[in-house]
C-alpha cells in the first residue's frame, strides 16, 4: 500500500533512505513524521488526527489487520488482545463512537465484536486511514537518538512477517498498544494448584462455551469477563461457581424505560451533582436503586467497596443466573486438593473439572526504555495520562492507556487530538517540575477516591477527564455561553449524554454536524428498536414528570445545603464547569 510522502525502504538493518538528520537539513527539526504503534482504536484515531494537522503518519500493526482487541480470533496469540466469540460490547453505541463520525443508525445499540469491527472499517475507509498502515510489522524498540537532547527524534526498529529487521527514524512516536495483552495468573496465589488434574486457563484464553459441556467449573474473578464467562457457560456446564475477592456491584445495560444505562445518567446535570454533593449520598443513592433491582447481600455479591469507588460490573444476566442456581457465588479461594476446591470460609466443592482465571492483565511497553515509563504508585507516571514528563522534548505520548467507566474510542481520540497539538508546537506543555508535581497530586487524589491495585493501576472518571484534555485541545463546551447563544443546545448538552460530539462544537477541529448529530443520537438510539408498528399513545406522562421534578428538587436542596457548608470548594468546582472556555 501507498504511503504518505514514504520512500521505499531498505531491506536488512538500514535505515529509511530518505530519515535525515538534523544537520543534513540544514537546521532545527519541526515534527513531521510520527510513528503510530497499533491500529486499534486508539491507533486509527490517532492515525487521522496526524493528517489533520499536517503530520505525516505511519502506523506499524503486529497483526494482519486493523481493530487490535476486537479482531476476534479462533486462537489467541501471543502479546495480543483477545476475545470471545461472543463478546458484545457493554458501552451503546451514542457513547462509544468517535466524535465526528456516528456510528450508522441501524447497528444495535449494544454491538456484537463484529459490528464493532464493521464501524472501524467504515471509519478508516471514510477518512482513507488504511494506505498509513504497515500490517504484519511489529515493533522491536523504541530508543532516543544520540543527539535526542537537540533533535528530539526517534529510532525505531521493526520486525516484518519475513523477520527482516528494518531501523527508522521519527520525529515523533504514539503509543497506542492496549493494556489487554498480558493475561495476569497469580498461580503461586493458590495453594496446591499445582496437584490440580482438571484444565486450566485465563479469560484471555477464552473463546466460547463448547468445551465445558457438563462440566463443574469454577471461575476466579467477577469482572466483566469473569462474569460473562460464568454466564455463558452455565447454559452448557454442569454447576458454574464465581469465587470473589471483593465482590462486586452489578449494573444492567437496559436502563429505566429501556433505554441505555449510559445514556440516561452520563449526563452532564448527573456530572455537576457529583461535584456538588458528598461522594456518600451518591454512593447511598446509587447503592439504593442497584438494591431495589436485586439486593446484593441478598445475592451474596455486596462488595466491600462503596459503589462508586470501583468500576462496577455490568451484566444483565448474572443475577438471574444466580437466581436461578446456575452460578454459585462463593468467596475466594483458600487451597486446591486435587480436584477439590477449598474456600476462605470453609465450604468445599468437589469435583471440579475447569478453573478460569478472570483476574486481569499485567501491562507492560517492552519495546520502550524503563526510565521513560516510571512509575506513580501503582500506574505509569504519565502528564495526563499521556505524557512522559521527564523527557527534554514532548515527542513521544501514550494513547489509549485509560481506565474510566466509558468507551476507549472517544477518550483516546481527545487524547491524541491534544497529542497532535502539542507535536505541532500549538499547545506546550508546562515544566518537567510542574508535571511531576500534578503526576504526583493525580496519583494521590486517584487513591483515595478509587481502589487503584497492581492489575488496576488508574481509574478516572469519564467526563472530568474529557472535559480536563478538552480544555488543553480548546474544545470544551461552555455551558454559560450555550445557555445564552443557543438555548436548545444547551438543553441537549445539560440533560442529555456526554456524546463525543460536544467535543467537536468549537475551537480546533470544529465540525459542522456536531449540532445536528446531538439533536439526533436518540433517534440513532430508536431506530433499531423499530422493528415493527405500534400505538405510541402512553399514560403517566403527568405523574412521570412530577416524579422527576421531585428528585430535582430535593437534590437541589441537597446542593444548597452543601454550597452553604463549603462555599469556596463547592463554588470553584461549579465555576470551572459552567465558565466560558479560554481558546
Amino acid at each position: 500500500m501507498p504511503f504518505l510522502n514514504v520512500a521505499a525502504y531498505k531491506s536488512g538493518s538500514s535505515e529509511c533512505s530518505h530519515c535525515l538528520t538534523d544537520s543534513q537539513r540544514g537546521k532545527k527539526s519541526m515534527v513531521r513524521r510520527v510513528a503510530v504503534i497499533g491500529a486499534g482504536p486508539s491507533g486509527l484515531t490517532s492515525i487521522k488526527s496526524c493528517l489533520e494537522e499536517g503530520l505525516e503518519p505511519v502506523c506499524f500493526e503486529s497483526s494482519d489487520d486493523i481493530g487490535g482487541l476486537w479482531k476476534y480470533k479462533e486462537d489467541s496469540e501471543p502479546n495480543r488482545a483477545s476475545i470471545y466469540k461472543s463478546l458484545t460490547i457493554n458501552i451503546s453505541k451514542e457513547m462509544m463512537c468517535y466524535s465526528d463520525f456516528p456510528i450508522p443508525g441501524d447497528y444495535p445499540n449494544y454491538m456484537h465484536h463484529s459490528r464493532i469491527l464493521q464501524y472501524f472499517r467504515l471509519y478508516a475507509d471514510h477518512f482513507k486511514l488504511l494506505q498509513y498502515i504497515r500490517f504484519q510489522t511489529s515493533v522491536r524498540s523504541v530508543r532516543q537518538r544520540p543527539d535526542f537532547s537537540r533533535s528530539g527524534q526517534w529510532e525505531i526498529v521493526t520486525v516484518n512477517r519475513d523477520e527482516q529487521e528494518e531501523r527508522h527514524i521519527f520525529d515523533a512516536v504514539i503509543v497506542c498498544s492496549g493494556h489487554y495483552s498480558y493475561p495476569h495468573m497469580p498461580l503461586k496465589d493458590f495453594p496446591g494448584l499445582d496437584n490440580f488434574g482438571g484444565t486450566v486457563f485465563h479469560s484471555w484464553d477464552y473463546k466460547g462455551p463448547e468445551e465445558l459441556h457438563g462440566k463443574r467449573i469454577v471461575v476466579i474473578g467477577i469482572g466483566n469477563s469473569g462474569g460473562d464467562i460464568a454466564v455463558e457457560s452455565s447454559r452448557v456446564a454442569e454447576q458454574v461457581y464465581v469465587s470473589t475477592r471483593r465482590g462486586a456491584w452489578v449494573i444492567r445495560v437496559v436502563s429505566d424505560n429501556g433505554y441505555p444505562v449510559d445514556m440516561k445518567y452520563n449526563t452532564r446535570f448527573v456530572h455537576i451533582l457529583f461535584q456538588l454533593l458528598p461522594v456518600n449520598i451518591l454512593n447511598w443513592i446509587g447503592e439504593k436503586k442497584l438494591n431495589f433491582m436485586y439486593d446484593h447481600t441478598m445475592y451474596a455479591l455486596k462488595p466491600k467497596h462503596r459503589l462508586f469507588s470501583q468500576i462496577p460490573v455490568i451484566n444483565d444476566e448474572l443475577p438471574g443466573k444466580i437466581l436461578s442456581g446456575a452460578v454459585v457465588v462463593k468467596p475466594n479461594v483458600r487451597e486446591f486438593r486435587r480436584s477439590t476446591v477449598v474456600f476462605e470460609d470453609g465450604s468445599v466443592v468437589e469435583k471440579v473439572d475447569v478453573v478460569v482465571f478472570a483476574t486481569g492483565y499485567n501491562y507492560d511497553f517492552p519495546f520502550l526504555p524503563p526510565s521513560i515509563m516510571a512509575k506513580s504508585g501503582h500506574r505509569v507516571g504519565l502528564y495526563k495520562h499521556v505524557f512522559p514528563p521527564r523527557l527534554e522534548h514532548p515527542t513521544l505520548a501514550v494513547v489509549g492507556f485509560i481506565h474510566a467507566l466509558g468507551a476507549i474510542m472517544p477518550q483516546a481520540e481527545i487524547q491524541v487530538r491534544w497529542v497532535t497539538r502539542v507535536f505541532k508546537g500549538l499547545k506546550k506543555l508546562p515544566s518537567k517540575q510542574v508535571m511531576l508535581k500534578a503526576v504526583e497530586k493525580d496519583t494521590k487524589s486517584m487513591e483515595q477516591s478509587y481502589i487503584c491495585s497492581k492489575l488496576v493501576p488508574l481509574q478516572v472518571d469519564f467526563v472530568t477527564y474529557m472535559d480536563d484534555i478538552a480544555g488543553e485541545v480548546g474544545v470544551r463546551p461552555s455551558l454559560l455561553w450555550l445557555f445564552f447563544t443557543d438555548y436548545p443546545l444547551f438543553k441537549k448538552v445539560l440533560w442529555g449524554p456526554v456524546t463525543a460530539y460536544q467535543y467537536r462544537l468549537t475551537g480546533p477541529g470544529k465540525w459542522p454536524g456536531a449540532r445536528n448529530a446531538i439533536f439526533t443520537q436518540f433517534d440513532r438510539m430508536f431506530q433499531p428498536l423499530k422493528t415493527r408498528p405500534v400505538d405510541d399513545k402512553t399514560g403517566g406522562c403527568l405523574a412521570g414528570r412530577l416524579l422527576k421534578w421531585s428528585i430535582i428538587a430535593a437534590l437541589g436542596a441537597s446542593g444548597a445545603y452543601y454550597l452553604h457548608r463549603h462555599p469556596p470548594d463547592a463554588l470553584h468546582n461549579l465555576i470551572a464547569i459552567v465558565s466560558p472556555q479560554k481558546i
